[in-house]
């Protein structure tokens, strides 16, 4: 059935709901709405018309995401789209009934998001980032543009599965690269600020593990670490565009558009314990060249040619 024909047939029948949980706050994830409606709208799910789509914003709180999603199930909502493992994980708390998309998670089977990748078997289901998978290339590459590492911070939310994970891994990578690494848990706000400033003079660069809470503190995050004078390795393209150094992983552009296509199956009809939890496709190197600048780094040719800079 095409999209129009599926729109006429809609069109008497209970708009389709979509529960909207934002892990962090709007600002944040303003890029990936519009991706993602539109996905949406080509598959020919129109807001307004066949569908509504309601939208609540957690700000980077793990037991707000829970008391989102319980009132999402409680209003009958069709499915709940949110990315994030923690944020994941409270919404999974809350229902075992309403599917739910991820748009993005680390390592969802390691993590008990789902039974198995190809087989979710139950009611969750999405896109995974590759967080934990990455992490050892990401410290490549900050090796390559910080070439005299010998000490490496990382601060990360350890209350968060994925960034257990995420950290073990970073250890094993450091260890053959004979980098010595100092370990931050930052779960509240005001830890931060001690957490990074602790390491000023004492590491030669930082690496920032990634999830809701920390995304919803990245400007503030990346402020402290410029003015300690540290090189930041962060996950994603929009952390760099908020002041951080180096990124290499997936356009969370592409992840919103993939989790509206599972969105897609589900609202006709599929259930998420069949949907395989699809792979990032492609993973992009960027680097911003005026915080290199600020930093008085250079950043090596061969990193240069390779990424998408930000000037």
């Amino acid at each position: 059935m095409n999209a129009v024909a599926f729109i006429k047939r809609q069109r008497w029948e209970r708009p389709a709901t979509i529960g909207f949980l934002g892990a962090t706050k709007p600002a944040a994830w303003s890029e990936f709405i519009a991706p993602f409606e539109q996905q949406l709208r080509d598959q020919g799910w129109i807001s307004g018309h066949n569908l509504e789509i309601d939208y609540r914003w957690a700000d980077g709180q793990t037991d707000r995401c829970e008391k989102i999603a319980r009132a999402f199930a409680g209003n009958g909502v069709d499915v709940i789209v949110t990315a994030g493992t923690s944020a994941v994980a409270a919404a999974k708390k809350a229902t075992k009934t309403v599917p739910i998309v991820f748009a993005a998670a680390g390592d969802p089977a390691n993590t008990g998001l789902v039974r198995s990748m190809a087989h979710p078997g139950g009611n969750v289901t999405g896109l995974s980032n590759g967080q934990t998978a990455l992490a050892g290339r990401r410290l490549q590459l900050l090796h390559q543009a910080v070439p005299k590492m010998k000490k490496l911070g990382i601060v990360g939310n350890r209350g968060s599965a994925n960034v257990k994970l995420e950290i073990a891994a970073l250890e094993k990578a450091a260890r053959k690269l004979k980098v010595a690494t100092t370990i931050r848990d930052v779960r509240k706000e005001s830890q931060i600020a001690s957490a990074i400033k602790g390491m000023k003079g004492k590491v030669d660069a930082l690496y920032v593990c990634t999830d809701p809470f920390v995304t919803h503190h990245q400007i503030g995050i990346n402020t402290l670490a410029a003015g300690a004078g540290l090189p930041t390795m962060q996950a994603f393209r929009h952390h760099i565009e908020a002041g951080g150094l180096i990124s290499y992983g997936p356009d969370f552009r592409d992840l919103f558009r993939g989790a509206a296509d599972i969105v897609d199956k589900i609202l006709r009809g599929a259930h998420p314990a069949d949907i395989p939890v699809k792979l990032a496709k492609q993973c992009h190197l960027v680097v911003n060249l005026h915080t290199a600048k600020a930093l008085g780094l250079g950043i090596p040719k061969r990193l240069r040619r390779r990424a998408e800079a930000i000037r």
